[in-house]
């Protein structure tokens, strides 16, 4: 991993997390961060932890080993990829009453899901003429990349899902006793999640991803994937490619979506103004506001390259 300083872990475990351990561990994360470079997001509830962090391997290893002790050591089902850049700007952590938003109570990952398919045998799964395949992930993140005939949901958020389930899911399956329903999402946890609603609700035969998309593109030879496009991710990256490296879609900061490079192009388009997604989503004082704020923006990288610059010169 020459010239790749930065290491990327995204993590994820259900389990019993006490409320004084909750705030005792976000204490000790928020030291780490004072004396290092340490930075992600990370979401903290009774539930368990869910979230992505951003260091050097030195400090990703100090934080994890302090992660294995409040979790005592159980499966926090890591997925690991690199980058040369920050990812993130700082270390947010936030208390939430789930880690996951589905807002349905009773449900228990922890004690209570899917069966888990690994990606060698997601292949064969998801080809199988009986199994039905279901993105969990929010609309804009299936618009850049998703599996073969699998089935969008079209949900704002994920709180939206058990309401599709609801509505929509039995008019997908010919046979409650013998279809087979395979769910994925980026790294394993709304799937994870979306099973055992899916069990409580009486379904069968009931699959996800272990490890989501990013372990998939990391296992799977890019001859054999069934995946096309690109993976949303939740940071500055906005998207990975197959080869898990940055992609081509930029944010939109006006309304958040991903934007392509072919995107940019549309006259629509303004840098940090507008997109053709949000182009009729505001007014003329909300554009006026993220003009400004753009031009403060390329202010303050120009600034940041002139210190470095000078900075580099002297060395």
């Amino acid at each position: 991993m020459k010239g790749k300083n930065y290491k990327i872990v995204s993590l994820y475990c259900f389990f019993p997390f006490e409320e004084n351990l909750i705030i005792d561990l976000k204490n000790k994360l928020l030291e780490i961060e004072n004396k290092n470079d340490f930075s992600g997001l990370l979401i903290f509830a009774s539930e368990g932890i869910n979230g992505t962090i951003c260091a050097e391997k030195t400090v990703i290893d100090i934080v994890l080993n302090l992660l294995n002790k409040y979790t005592d050591n159980r499966n926090l089902n890591i997925k690991v990829n690199f980058s040369k850049k920050k990812v993130f700007k700082k270390l947010k952590i936030k208390i939430k009453k789930e880690i996951v938003t589905m807002g349905i109570d009773g449900i228990n990952p922890s004690q209570d899901n899917g069966t888990y398919i690994d990606s060698a045998n997601w292949n064969k799964l998801i080809k199988n003429q009986n199994t039905i395949v279901i993105d969990t992930r929010n609309h804009y993140e299936v618009s850049i990349g998703t599996f073969q005939n699998s089935i969008n949901p079209n949900t704002r958020n994920f709180s939206e899902f058990p309401n599709w389930v609801d509505d929509h899911l039995d008019s997908h399956i010919e046979n409650k006793e013998s279809t087979n329903i395979a769910m994925f999402c980026t790294g394993g946890i709304r799937c994870e999640k979306a099973t055992s609603l899916l069990k409580k609700k009486g379904y069968k035969n009931i699959y996800h991803l272990q490890g989501g998309i990013i372990q998939y593109l990391d296992d799977i030879p890019k001859e054999e994937n069934l995946f096309e496009g690109e993976c949303y991710v939740f940071d500055k990256r906005v998207a990975l490619d197959q080869e898990l490296e940055k992609g081509s879609y930029l944010i939109c900061h006006a309304c958040g979506m991903p934007i392509s490079i072919q995107d940019q192009k549309r006259k629509e388009y303004r840098k940090g103004i507008q997109c053709h997604f949000c182009i009729d989503h505001f007014s003329d004082d909300d554009r006026k506001r993220f003009e400004e704020r753009q031009k403060q923006i390329d202010r303050l990288r120009v600034e940041n390259h002139k210190i470095y610059k000078e900075q580099f010169s002297k060395s």
